[in-house]
């Protein structure tokens, strides 16, 4: 991987969380080409496994660990095993998230009309409480943990929120407001922690094609659908992004020489998506 930055991380501890998935295994790899030894998170271990095995491969330092960022016994052997292999966390990207059928919508807008589909009124209570706990709490339990090995000696968070923090979108109800609270908690979090010398910082990914939104974007048979034709309608570069675009926002972020007063910044990343008002 052609990294945008010269960013030197030798001797950091990171740990990424959702670390098997599209953008994370992009991170992994890149903190690793920097001189990280990177803890490979993600509840899907083949998955981490063979990120972990890439950056090996390549003469990096990388060890993947299956976790469940949702239960605390699981973060904490998980946190075991990265101090013991490792070393103490240095930095802590939280990328485990996503959405849920549950909590989404069938339609853009209310029409009592048309019947047969899942509106706002059929939402699920629970569902809609899931996507919080994998987008909010997960980060937050997460951050408990790992974050207690920064304090006396400093260190950097990163979360991962989105677009839909500054601009909901139609039909994901609860992705969009989980997201919006990722975005707060950076800034709430930044403050809180900012005489431990920790820095708290986000990227909000426009959008990127992953795993978990292939299907939305493009039929069985690769050609895109009607979402993909707004999405790209309303991103003024006209496209979706490339994982390794993240890469120098994430690399400049994390660098303490770089990006030392840095504290509480949600960085959209996203091809203008954020700046068009559609005319």
């Amino acid at each position: 991987m052609k990294l945008p930055l010269n960013v030197d991380l030798s001797g950091k501890v990171a740990v990424i969380t959702g670390a098997g998935g599209v953008l994370c295994s992009a991170f992994s790899v890149a903190l690793a080409q920097c001189g990280a030894k990177v803890a490979v998170l993600d509840l899907n271990i083949d998955a981490a496994q063979k990120v972990a095995d890439e950056i090996t491969a390549a003469g990096g330092c990388a060890v993947a660990v299956k976790v469940n960022c949702l239960e605390a016994e699981s973060l904490k052997a998980a946190h075991d095993v990265v101090l013991e292999k490792l070393g103490p966390c240095d930095i802590l990207i939280n990328g485990a998230g996503g959405n849920n059928p549950r909590g989404t919508t069938d339609d853009e807008q209310f029409d009592a009309k048309i019947e047969g589909i899942k509106t706002f009124f059929d939402l699920d209570p629970a569902g809609v409480r899931f996507v919080f706990d994998l987008n909010v709490i997960a980060a937050l339990m997460t951050t408990q943990v790992f974050a207690k090995d920064m304090i006396g000696r400093g260190g950097n968070i990163m979360n991962v929120s989105s677009m839909n923090a500054f601009r909901p979108l139609t039909k994901i109800p609860a992705y969009s407001g989980a997201k919006s609270a990722v975005s707060n908690f950076t800034q709430w979090l930044a403050t809180y922690l900012a005489k431990s010398n920790i820095r708290v910082n986000a990227v909000a990914p426009g959008f990127f094609v992953t795993n978990q939104n292939r299907g939305l974007l493009f039929t069985e048979d690769g050609k895109p659908t009607a979402r993909t034709g707004k999405i790209l309608a309303a991103t003024p570069m006209g496209r979706f992004g490339e994982a390794d675009e993240l890469l120098g926002a994430v690399l400049f972020l994390l660098c303490d020489e770089a990006a030392s007063f840095i504290t509480g910044v949600v960085l959209p990343i996203d091809g203008g998506f954020s700046a068009y008002s559609g005319v």
